[in-house]
């Protein structure tokens, strides 16, 4: 065989050398079911020959639309064996969405988990034009669908071809693999269309192997580690850290059974290795805080007693300060009594390296798992340019992102904005020649980011450069940077701040978490009957509003948040109001909200808006209501 330098090549060297042991795992009907990796090789060369034998050719691209499944991975890189590219499409897509990548992309074959991904197809069917065959993977619900042998085909039939093909040329399957090189497109990966509609970003398969290689000289991956694949494989950093690593290493990979059971099948599964995004981490940490809440008084004595000992710990360790005697007793007394079996209830305990990709994580959420014993880590990269910086084990600076990779090159424009080089960087946008100058420059990737590199090259990462905010009296500041503080409260879900030139101050649109909320809501016998009458509570309001003071006196007082509203509603991917990756889209928000906005910079104490609700027993309903406005006078 040439060189290894494909994810096939690597499949089937992995598994020659490991073919009976266990490459997955996939909870399903609530047994887990294990695949060897023979059976998961072979699953790839039977899907691969069928994908041939349906006209599938070297260059063509091919979409997947479905969670991440052992099915997944092997369509990806049975795709990617037959010399095509694959495309990531997030499940939550409309079909609108759908339509646009599929047609974006010149997709000619379309992989869908199920009945409703096959719906969303079948909907947009006279709008995808090159798309010649829908092959799925569960086929519950589609027994009865009259198209199943005409545009469906089910996973199985398509391996069935495969196999006939196989016999009659036993090694084309291995002969494709060979001709296959690392500097063929492996998937095109879009954008999060934050500023517009996506970007296919052109990813080779050197590109893959050399991100997930540069975090493993440093966060070194052993076989033995098993892994949580959760995060959507749209997603660049799961392509590096999930399959990637996945067929270089030989690592297990764990499939959850449902996105509802990710949180039980995560404590069942207990991984050495876990990526989730920034949203994830943040949801974890609120729901440790709340159930802290919940707990039996002793418990709740131990944690109060032992976590400021942990965040001591943390902050001089990090410091490379030493760690005195009394206070190394103490917190391995806390890790016994507190920390560990805190850890065990969301089965993080075995976790060796954990990270977290998207948006940046508070300085709050940082110190807060590391006090805690939970070792995580920012990674910060970008689609075009997978991961360009992360935390060391032993170098950790809560307000950085990280020092560079090995292999990439970090650098700040005269401007303030991030500039990267690597192997890693991507070979442009699929049909756009003119953004791909632009935002590719001698070799460097201009990231559209905002940052420094301080006195020991850690990266500090501010915002978007487009999303810097000058105040009126001159002041920039980082919305990102209050919103990741904010969103520390186990009460707030999201939140949006709102400040420019023509604008005296900062304000800001908060959601509520509501089941968090709820909870606290009904310990203090707040009655409600659905979000929006739950987010309009006074109660409420004073509950955000300690966390609003909480997180203005962290900040310089041209910064603080002087005004709120607490939203009736939460942002909504399906709105256009967040990405599939929940990213705001800032400027649609703030449009959309505008009479909203414009209340809170003048003089009157609410705004009315119409608002969809559901009731808590099922029923739905329109109803008009007042949005209250919270002053802050002094800012504080």
């Amino acid at each position: 065989m040439s060189a290894v330098d494909t994810l096939p090549k690597y499949l089937s060297d992995t598994t020659a050398q490991h073919e009976k042991q266990v490459a997955m795992r996939k909870k399903t009907l609530g047994i887990w079911r294990e695949f060897t990796w023979r059976e998961s090789r072979d699953a790839v060369r039977d899907l691969t020959l069928g994908l041939v034998h349906l006209g599938l050719q070297r260059g063509d691209k091919a979409a997947i639309l479905g969670e991440n499944d052992p099915e997944y991975y092997w369509a990806e890189l049975a795709i990617q064996s037959a010399g095509a590219v694959a495309v990531g499409v997030f499940t939550d897509s409309s079909p609108a969405e759908i339509q646009y990548i599929v047609n974006h992309s010149d997709a000619v074959i379309v992989f869908a988990k199920d009945q409703e991904q096959c719906d969303k197809l079948l909907a947009a069917r006279e709008q995808l034009p090159l798309v010649k065959k829908v092959i799925y993977w569960d086929e519950r619900g589609l027994w009865n669908y009259h198209d199943r042998e005409g545009w469906l085909m089910s996973f199985g039939d398509v391996q069935n071809l495969g196999r006939e093909l196989r016999e009659r040329d036993p090694q084309r399957f291995e002969q494709m693999v060979v001709q296959g090189s690392g500097d063929d497109l492996a998937i095109l990966c879009y954008t999060s269309g934050t500023t517009g509609q996506p970007k296919g970003v052109m990813i080779t398969h050197r590109n893959l192997i050399a991100g997930y290689n540069n975090v493993t000289a440093v966060d070194k991956r052993n076989r033995a580690d098993e892994f949580l694949s959760f995060l959507p494989m749209a997603w660049i950093t799961e392509h590096v850290l999930g399959i990637t690593g996945h067929v270089i290493t030989g690592n297990v990979v764990s499939f959850p059974e449902a996105p509802e059971t990710v949180q039980q099948n995560l404590r069942e599964i207990a991984p050495h290795s876990l990526l989730f995004s920034s949203r994830l981490w943040e949801g974890i940490v609120s729901t440790i805080q709340v159930r802290v809440n919940d707990t039996t008084r002793l418990n709740r004595l131990w944690y109060d007693t032992f976590l400021p000992i942990g965040y001591r710990v943390a902050d001089l360790k990090f410091a490379k300060a030493a760690t005195p005697f009394h206070l190394r007793i103490l917190n391995a007394l806390g890790e016994t009594l507190v920390f560990q079996p805190l850890r065990d209830k969301f089965g993080l305990h075995r976790i060796r390296l954990a990270y977290s990709s998207g948006a940046a994580l508070s300085p709050d959420m940082l110190r807060f798992c590391r006090a805690i014993g939970l070792n995580l880590k920012q990674l910060y990269g970008s689609t075009e340019a997978e991961i360009h910086t992360f935390h060391r084990n032993d170098d950790i600076k809560f307000e950085s992102v990280g020092r560079p990779a090995p292999g990439v090159e970090v650098k700040i424009s005269p401007d303030g904005e991030i500039l990267i080089k690597s192997d890693c960087v991507f070979q442009g946008y699929y049909k756009n020649p003119q953004t791909t100058a632009e935002k590719l420059r001698d070799g460097w990737f201009y990231t559209g980011d905002a940052g420094y590199l301080d006195e020991d090259g850690h990266l500090i990462y501010l915002d978007r450069v487009a999303d810097l905010l000058e105040l009126a009296g001159g002041k920039k500041y980082s919305p990102q940077y209050i919103e990741g503080r904010l969103k520390f409260s186990p009460y707030v879900k999201d939140v949006m701040t709102i400040g420019g030139k023509q604008r005296p101050c900062v304000t800001a649109i908060v959601n509520i978490d509501f089941e968090n909320v709820g909870r606290w809501a009904e310990r203090h016998g707040v009655g409600y009957t659905a979000f929006v009458d739950l987010s309009q509570k006074p109660e409420v309001y004073d509950l955000i509003r300690a966390d609003v003071e909480r997180v203005n006196k962290t900040l310089p007082p041209t910064a603080r948040i002087r005004k709120f509203v607490l939203l009736h509603k939460e942002f909504d991917p399906d709105e256009a109001e967040l990405t599939r990756t929940r990213k705001l889209r800032r400027g649609f928000v703030e449009d959309r909200y505008r009479e909203m906005i414009e209340t809170m910079y003048g003089d009157s104490s609410e705004v009315r808006v119409r608002a969809s609700v559901k009731y808590r027993d099922g029923r739905t309903g329109v109803i008009e209501t007042a949005i209250r406005v919270c002053a802050l006078e002094d800012g504080e």
